[in-house]
């Protein structure tokens, strides 16, 4: 391992410099993305929709090889990472259903699993029984779809040729895979929430 490690030093106030890793940096960045590329799909710029959203994937890979290849993997990190994707993910589904590329029911399904789960979170926490957010294989598989399929449609509306029936192919495993990952995630969070003593 190299002795030097890239990271960024800021001062606040008088307590003692704290690093800030250029991986949070580059997620912190991706986040910032989010409206250009929903600005970008909005006004029929899908071209610079597809880049924005390449180069979103390859700064994922960036800073998740950054963290891994110096060890500057943190707790912030692992809370903005995915907080990124998801960000990105949503709003380009949701604008792609505003444009018309996307039905309407698939963007509430991706949508609505997001939202299921981010409540399911915020119930547990309030109990004082956070969930380990731990993503299952089949939500990895999930977001695998997802990103495949937002790609596909963006490129063919970029440059003009026929994503079928790569689409439909697509579209059929984001929605099994977005079926399947909330039923799992739900089994778990019923049986980690069935541990509560509930007071009387």
């Amino acid at each position: 391992m190299w002795p030097w490690r890239p990271q960024l030093l800021v001062e606040t106030g008088e307590s003692p410099e704290r690093p800030v890793s250029i991986p949070n940096i580059i997620t912190l960045i991706r986040i910032l993305l989010v409206p250009v590329i929903v600005w970008a799909i909005a006004s029929g710029q899908m071209k610079i929709a597809f880049g924005i959203f390449v180069i979103a994937g390859v700064s994922d890979a960036v800073d998740g090889f950054l963290a891994k290849r110096f060890n500057m993997a943190s707790e912030l990190g692992a809370l903005l990472d995915p907080l990124a994707d998801k960000a990105l993910l949503v709003s380009i589904y949701v604008a792609l259903g505003i444009w018309g590329a996307f039905p309407r029911w698939i963007v509430i399904l991706v949508v609505s699993r997001d939202i299921m789960i981010v409540g399911a979170v915020i119930i547990s926490w309030l109990f004082g029984k956070p969930m380990p957010m731990k993503p299952l294989m089949v939500s990895k598989l999930n977001t695998g779809a997802q990103v495949a399929l937002a790609a596909l449609v963006l490129a063919a509306l970029g440059f003009n040729f026929s994503a079928t029936p790569y689409e439909l192919i697509l579209m059929a495993g984001v929605t099994i895979l977005t079926l399947l990952s909330v039923a799992f995630y739900m089994v778990e969070w019923v049986r980690h929430m069935s541990t509560i003593e509930l007071s009387r």
